[in-house]
């Protein structure tokens, strides 16, 4: 890997773990790498009231949508159904390029989906 700065490292954890944006990496020679998101295209979703957003978050969840909660917003990928629907529900809706960290689930314990 190489980060932004030009300095060139081999990543060789002994398992797969999922790192997010903000999440630091100590190299073997002490330096510490900070990672941080590619931004991609996404939604952001604010509603009228809080009962709105708990709405607009059960259709998301029932599409089983990846998610984002922003406090008192939500962030998912940008897809043009899911946009419509978003508008469908009155929610504001915004349409950018921001880094996206989706909610890993109650069940998750790295990548994938397992009940295990």
């Amino acid at each position: 890997m190489q980060t932004t700065s030009g300095k060139k490292f081999l990543l060789d954890l002994p398992k797969a773990v999922q790192l997010t944006d903000g999440d630091g990496l100590t190299l073997s020679d002490g330096s510490t790498v900070l990672v941080k998101a590619r931004p991609e295209r996404v939604i952001d979703v604010r509603a009228s009231d809080a009962t709105h957003l708990v709405r607009i978050a059960w259709h998301l969840g029932n599409r089983h949508v990846p998610t984002q909660i922003l406090g008192d917003s939500i962030r998912v990928r940008y897809d043009h159904v899911i946009l419509e629907l978003l508008q469908g529900l009155g929610s504001d809706t915004e349409v950018h390029d921001a880094p996206f960290d989706p909610e890993r689930g109650a069940y998750a314990h790295g990548r994938g989906h397992s009940h295990e």
